[in-house]
């Protein structure tokens, strides 16, 4: 069996806190939300305006328009994200043309253009009115086909549905994929769309915060007045390869994937539980060889509801209390980013490790009950963080959870 060190050697985001590394290390650094609100959410009949605000990239002239025309808006933004990652892992398109490269990226959804396609058919009743990009746009593995092909990308090629830790879950496969010796290189990440469209079932459900007149307020994860969780989106990329693999091509090595970990809860669609986050934990800790006062940070999955927050509070004081690793919710900034939150809240882990800062929980004043046990952070805290785990929770009770390193 294989046991060869897994790194990370590239990384690039898309997200509502910035579309840059540089500009989300400050966001992260300044406790910068990245929420505000967009009024045609409430024309089209949702409860709830506020959204993470994530920009649009523009691709005329980027990408030729045969390959734009199949792209969704979650891969747009992963296109961008993947984009910056292979940059500064120093891939080039030589590189692509003559070595293998996998991707595995999660996207449990692309509404937009399923809807767009039902409404020209239920008005016009001709199918050839849809074109040839809305069926690439339409199906789940809309990143994983588009970038395959823009990027050349020969290696393993799937996505990962996990709902909200689909991007925790990929960087995972990948890391045993490269652990194995399957894979030398695998493009691994998170994308969401943010479109009106795609949020309402979830309106439906009531889990969205209406505290509308202070945007940047709403997101309050392990705060006990928080009313509910703030969508958002945008995309994130990591190439992850092997170490062997990283110093024979002179690549900068940012971080290493030691620990993956997951589980199921097995119970309620929609209800967290704390056993399974803690054997997801537990397994990523062993995995990484590591007790818990090993880490010095854990960036929680907390979207900022209260079922959610509490069975992962009641987890982390099972395994961390009385232990020394701060805690906080980088979603009290982003809101809840779903199927890219799992990746892009591990390049939001890196930059602070990078930069010798631990991000703070924002709007955390009255932490409630259960919170209060843990050693959560409202301020950013200047520190040393060598080791890192990284929670990712999902409907249907799918658990994740990665722990990092600096090497």
């Amino acid at each position: 069996m294989h046991n060869t060190k897994v790194v990370i050697t590239g990384m690039g985001i898309w997200s509502c806190l910035g579309t840059s590394l540089n500009e989300v290390r400050q966001s992260l650094y300044n406790g910068r939300s990245g929420i505000g609100i967009d009024p045609a959410r409430l024309e089209y009949g949702y409860r709830s305006a506020l959204t993470g605000v994530v920009e649009r990239p523009a691709l005329k002239g980027v990408i030729e328009r045969r390959l734009r025309i199949g792209l969704s808006e979650e891969a747009e933004y992963a296109f961008m994200a993947s984009r910056d990652a292979f940059n500064q892992a120093g891939i080039d398109d030589d590189y692509m043309l003559n070595n293998e490269i996998g991707i595995i990226f999660g996207n449990d959804s692309s509404a937009k253009p399923v809807i767009e396609a039902a409404n020209i058919m239920a008005e016009k009743h001709d199918s050839a009115l849809l074109g040839s990009g809305l069926i690439f746009q339409s199906m789940n593995s809309t990143v994983n086909m588009n970038l395959s092909t823009i990027f050349h990308l020969r290696g393993i090629n799937f996505t990962v549905s996990a709902a909200c830790a689909s991007g925790s879950h990929s960087i995972g496969l990948g890391y045993m994929l490269i652990k194995q010796g399957f894979q030398d290189v695998v493009l691994c990440g998170g994308a969401q769309e943010t479109n009106y469209y795609s949020m309402a079932t979830f309106d439906a459900l009531n889990t969205f915060s209406i505290r509308m007149d202070e945007p940047t307020k709403a997101s309050r994860p392990f705060d006990r007045d928080r009313d509910g969780l703030i969508p958002s989106g945008g995309a994130a990329a990591l190439v992850l390869e092997s170490y062997e693999h990283a110093v024979a091509r002179g690549a900068n090595i940012l971080a290493e994937v030691c620990g993956y970990g997951f589980s199921s809860n097995g119970e309620g669609i929609s209800q967290p539980s704390d056993n399974g986050s803690v054997i997801a934990m537990t397994r990523a800790l062993n995995d990484a060889d590591m007790a818990a006062d090993d880490i010095d940070y854990i960036n929680a999955h907390a979207t900022s509801t209260p079922q959610g927050d509490m069975f992962e509070a009641i987890a982390l004081e099972r395994m961390f209390a009385g232990k020394h690793a701060l805690i906080s919710s980088t979603k009290s900034m982003t809101g809840h980013e779903c199927w890219m939150a799992g990746a892009s809240e591990i390049v939001y882990s890196i930059l602070m490790m990078q930069h010798h800062f631990v991000a703070p929980n924002i709007n955390l004043e009255h932490p409630d009950e259960h919170a209060a046990k843990l050693n959560l952070t409202a301020r950013t805290v200047d520190t040393e963080v060598n080791t890192v785990l990284s929670n990712s929770f999902g409907f249907g009770g799918t658990n994740s959870a990665l722990v990092i390193r600096k090497i």
